[in-house]
């Protein structure tokens, strides 16, 4: 059968590959999603991307809320404007709202409930206080609180959740599980300690909290991140979008990050390669021309000399461009250009964004460069 079809097959297969979108209008389309995670290695163009993302998601839906989950937040400096802890309709749209996660424990609301005589370790310089500061993970815990939050509210018809660097994205993602565990482990002490822990309590005159209350909690909890990780794992409501440069370490840390979403049942299938050097395949020539007809020796080498490192990094680039096409060849693989300024403020994300929709125009953008150029000169 496959000596027969395989001819066949390999040409179905090459139709359907040719045919995915190099866009991310898939995304725009499926109506169902409600959670975007936008991730990858840090200094790729994570918090443009989702920036971006969530402009143009605004523009089909009818709220949406952009989420830096990163301990170093960047949507402040992104959009131009103040980004809270809680969700604020940013200026220059009308259903578009950000926010940036506290990785800072409230020591008041980590000591609420707290029993009698422990009050006042929530206190500024209080041991809860100065502690909560340090706990390891912390910064991933209270993500997740938050994500938690939102999945039981979701005030908004899209969420994007622009990540930290992968390592972080990672053990975000992986919290579920490593929480489900931990609770299951702990709530089976209730059988065979738990009379033990409420006469405890009582012979201590209630210093310990009620057992039965607290099992509760922890059943509502686990229950709750059952859901997110239920939901999560869901395709038709959640996606990663990969964002990445073309550079091996980049590439690399791509594919690991991959790996780790299908390892946790995570839809992905979005690509996008960020900082792509344009310029046209003539300018050789043109460099070569230039050098030949000038006067100017040394002003002519340091010309040739700069085009030749800009043509080598491209040569790079279409290299690592060509492997990411490889390996993800049922990807959706957007490709966005590097630009001669920075994407910052509302207006630079509102021009870039359509690029993340409509396959960047390289003609176009070569024909308004010329343009500049010309204009700049006289």
């Amino acid at each position: 059968i496959n000596a027969e079809y395989g001819d066949i097959t390999t040409s179905i297969m090459a139709i359907v590959v040719d045919d995915l979108d190099p866009s991310l209008q898939n995304i725009i389309d499926n109506e169902s999603l409600r959670w975007i995670f936008v991730g990858g290695k840090g200094g790729v163009g994570k918090t443009t991307t989702s920036c971006c993302l969530a402009i143009e998601l605004a523009k089909a839906r009818d709220s949406v809320l952009v989420i830096s989950t990163d301990p170093a937040h960047n949507l402040s400096d992104a959009f131009g404007q103040k980004v809270t802890k809680s969700p604020g309709l940013l200026e220059g749209f009308d259903n578009l709202y950000a926010m940036e996660i506290d990785p800072n424990v409230d020591p008041d609301e980590l000591m609420a409930g707290a029993p009698p005589g422990m009050e006042g370790m929530g206190a500024t310089g209080g041991f809860m206080a100065d502690i909560s500061k340090s706990i390891p993970g912390v910064d991933e815990a209270m993500s997740f609180a938050e994500l938690m939050k939102q999945v039981q509210n979701m005030e908004f018809s899209v969420i994007v959740f622009d990540t930290a660097p992968t390592g972080h994205t990672l053990r975000l993602i992986q919290f579920p599980e490593m929480m489900n565990k931990a609770l299951e482990k702990f709530m089976g002490l209730r059988d065979s300690m738990g009379g033990m822990l409420s006469n405890l309590s009582g012979m201590l005159g209630g210093a310990l909290p009620n057992m039965d209350q607290m099992f509760e909690k922890l059943t509502s909890m686990k229950a709750t991140i059952e859901e997110v990780q239920t939901r999560f794992q869901d395709p038709d409501q959640t996606t990663f979008v990969c964002v990445c440069i073309p550079e091996f370490l980049s590439v690399y840390e791509t594919e690991r990050l991959v790996q780790e979403l299908y390892k946790q049942d995570m839809d992905v299938h979005n690509i996008v390669v960020n900082q792509i050097i344009v310029v046209p395949d003539s300018i050789e020539g043109s460099m070569a021309k230039l050098v030949e007809n000038s006067e100017d020796a040394v002003a002519a080498a340091d010309v040739q000399d700069g085009i030749s490192t800009l043509l080598a990094r491209k040569r790079m680039q279409q290299k690592y461009l060509g492997q990411v096409g490889e390996l993800y060849e049922d990807f959706n693989v957007v490709q966005m250009p590097l630009l001669g300024s920075e994407v910052r403020g509302v207006e630079a994300l509102k021009s870039f964004s359509p690029n993340l929709i409509t396959p960047y125009d390289r003609e176009a953008h070569l024909k308004a460069m010329s343009a500049n150029l010309t204009s700049t000169s006289k």
